[in-house]
């Protein structure tokens, strides 16, 4: 796949790059951000995918999250790709919560959105092809994160694909999407009425199911706005009555904007650089 690069900057004595290419899996052309630390001049680095929220692009987190200074510090490249195909032809809806911007990681089965919204694809396997052929990345030490619907997207990937993803993180998570207005909704429009195939993009319930093989960091801001749409509680029981291990964080005072995942971070990074570089 041919590579296209829209803008490449220094930052923190790394280089943070955005860059545009042909999908085949959405059948459009797709941006995405990767930040390679200073350490990806001389080896390759473990990678942290970092997926985005509702509305969001590769830029909200590239520019928003505060992740580059901490990837330098522990020397972990960033990956942050778009959250669903864009463009003219392209299904859409008025609503900011379905369609462009909205992919919630999966491949829709339904039109009009089966054409295109084939994120699950995507993330899951065209993008690494691409990323781990461009740039001097570990290809067995991947980590996943991610913000809201992002949330929602890591934690499902991870739990699916647990030989891929060796860790993984969320920030304010759509948990439990099948019991939530964020996630009925969407399923129904990309996946039809069948609830069995909704349970495969539902944290909680893949927790009951399957697990994580290894251990699981959430922070939740108390104050976050969507508290009631994103149902961590569920999550928790789920967590609870499988005996996974994982660290549920309720941050006091929090809400659900790039201030809570700034002020964290920190935290999220070193967590998976901890369990990417020396793995238990």
């Amino acid at each position: 796949m041919t590579l296209e690069t829209i803008s490449e900057n220094r930052s923190f004595g790394g280089r943070q790059g955005v860059y545009r290419h042909a999908s085949k899996a959405t059948g459009t052309d797709m941006t995405f951000a990767v930040y390679l630390p200073p350490q990806a001049e001389t080896a390759e680095v473990p990678v942290l995918w970092y997926l985005s929220g509702l509305t969001c692009t590769h830029e909200n987190a590239m520019t928003k999250a505060g992740a580059q200074d901490h990837a330098a510090r522990e020397g972990l490249a960033l990956i942050f790709p778009d959250t669903s195909p864009r463009g003219e032809g392209v299904a859409d809806d008025e609503a900011f919560d379905l369609g462009q911007g909205a992919g919630f990681y999966l491949n829709a089965t339904q039109d009009p959105w089966a054409k295109h919204f084939r994120m699950w694809d995507y993330i899951a396997q065209e993008l690494p092809d691409l990323v781990f052929d461009a740039f001097p990345l570990d290809r067995a030490a991947q980590g996943i994160t991610g913000h809201s619907m992002g949330g929602h997207g890591a934690l499902t990937l991870a739990m699916t694909l647990p030989d891929t993803y060796r860790s993984v993180s969320a920030f304010a998570p759509i948990a439990n999407p099948s019991e939530s207005d964020w996630g009925r909704k969407q399923f129904a429009a990309y996946l039809g009425e069948d609830r069995d195939a909704w349970a495969a993009h539902d944290a909680t319930l893949l927790m009951a199911d399957r697990g994580y093989p290894g251990e699981i960091l959430i922070d939740q801001g108390t104050e976050d706005q969507f508290l009631d749409l994103l149902r961590p509680e569920a999550l928790a029981q789920a967590i609870v009555a499988r005996r996974q291990p994982a660290m549920i964080r309720m941050q006091p005072g929090y809400d659900h904007s790039y201030f809570f995942v700034q002020s964290f971070m920190g935290d999220h990074v070193a967590w998976h650089a901890e369990r990417l570089w020396d793995p238990v």
